[in-house]
């Protein structure tokens, strides 16, 4: 509960950044960015991009190509057909999709992961105008997401981070044009400004919350406790407000996890992080029964759930609607959720228990439908009869002579 709450002072801060950039415009993204990142091109140039690229290890390469192979094939099968129902009074009702004008893909520096999971879909969609917004360290771009960019098909990169980032692509400044939609995952200040931005219509209104990782992994000896620990740690690594629980009805396998995290979080580069994450929001959960565990999913509605049980199947079976509250669902022993980062499925999905009504980032996020009625003669005759019943119980008087003029055509 503690983490679904919008946290005023974060809120504060972003909001005197938003204003600053909306006033200030480029000055303010500059500013920023040196004192946060140590850089001050907010446009990097196709030179410093294709040196990144050069530079780029060819295993690292190679190994983003597959991915990115993968990640395309699979959502390609998420395109929308156009619907065209015709009716039998010769009335004709078209569904038709088409893609946004602009989005921009909000990726953390080190993760090219993110660059392909959120870009490849706006480029499946037909997206005419697609902005990658990630920073330049010490004026340094990464060369892993660059690559990523330039398999995309993106031929704008705009070199930002934070609020301040959001607050450009969604007002514009002079030296970038603001877009319709920003999608990615990004820190509690990145999503507090999506947040209020789409509040004020400015961009689209996200389906989900992206926020920081989430992790439940309902386990029982068919795990091992390396298997779940290294799970927990692996998520709580990315920021210090992450959530990491692990539920099980085995009480000794719980405290052979908790030796574990102990030992191996001293081997993690980002032990720092990982420390203060699982301090916030890690536990590890005894549960009594399986109805306890399911209760406690649906309540917290988590973004990844793995479920390392001997009888996953039963859950994952698309009649059975238990585990429904969930972004994403690693089952079974061979499936891993840190593995899943990187493909085919979407790695961009729901936090804050947004999971009750979303599921993960799709091609249909990138698109809009139009509806179209197209009624005949005989149609018109017969549906403003109904039409203009209604709309007299509703007494909106001026529907119904709109219904009633319109019907003279049909005489």
């Amino acid at each position: 509960l503690k983490r679904r709450k919008v946290d005023t002072k974060v809120n504060k801060v972003v909001n005197r950044i938003i204003n600053d950039v909306k006033k200030r415009g480029d000055q303010a993204c500059i500013y920023y960015e040196r004192k946060f990142n140590n850089n001050s091109k907010l446009i990097p140039s196709k030179k410093s991009i294709d040196k990144a690229i050069r530079a780029l290890n060819p295993e690292v390469k190679k190994a983003i190509f597959e991915s990115y192979k993968r990640i395309y094939k699979w959502h390609s099968l998420q395109l929308r057909k156009n619907i065209i129902y015709k009716d039998n009074f010769g009335n004709k009702f078209s569904y038709i999709t088409k893609p946004l004008t602009s989005c921009a893909v909000y990726c953390p520096q080190n993760l090219p992961s993110t660059a392909l999971m959120n870009c490849i879909p706006s480029q499946l969609a037909g997206v005419k105008r697609l902005v990658l917004c990630t920073p330049a360290i010490n004026g340094q771009l990464n060369g892993a997401v660059m690559y990523a960019a330039k398999l995309c098909n993106v031929k704008e990169i705009v070199s930002l981070s934070g609020a301040s980032a959001i607050g450009a692509l969604g007002y514009g400044t002079k030296r970038i044009k603001p877009v319709d939609l920003i999608i990615g995952p990004g820190s509690t200040y990145v999503a507090a400004a999506k947040r209020i931005l789409s509040s004020e219509n400015i961009i689209a209104q996200e389906r989900m919350f992206a926020g920081e990782s989430e992790i439940v992994c309902w386990c029982d000896n068919s795990a091992t406790s390396d298997e779940i620990s290294y799970s927990l740690l692996a998520q709580s690594e990315h920021s210090q407000g992450c959530l990491a629980l692990m539920l099980s009805k085995d009480l000794n396998l719980i405290k052979e996890v908790k030796n574990k995290i102990e030992k191996h979080i001293k081997t993690l580069p980002r032990k720092k992080i990982i420390s203060q994450s699982l301090k916030r929001y890690g536990a590890l959960i005894y549960a009594k029964n399986d109805r306890e565990i399911l209760n406690l999913i649906q309540f917290i509605s988590p973004e990844h759930v793995e479920l390392q049980i001997r009888n996953y199947k039963k859950y994952i079976n698309p009649l059975n609607d238990k585990l429904k509250t969930t972004g994403s669902i690693a089952a079974g022993p061979y499936s891993s959720m840190a593995l899943s980062d990187y493909g085919p499925t979407q790695h961009s999905l729901p936090t804050n228990s947004t999971a009750r009504y979303a599921g993960g980032l799709s091609v249909s996020d990138f698109t809009k439908q139009i509806s179209i009625n197209e009624l005949s003669k005989k149609g018109l005759k017969k549906l403003s009869k109904s039409g203009y019943v209604l709309s007299n119980m509703e007494k909106l008087t001026g529907h119904s002579m709109s219904i009633k003029t319109k019907a003279l055509r049909s005489k």
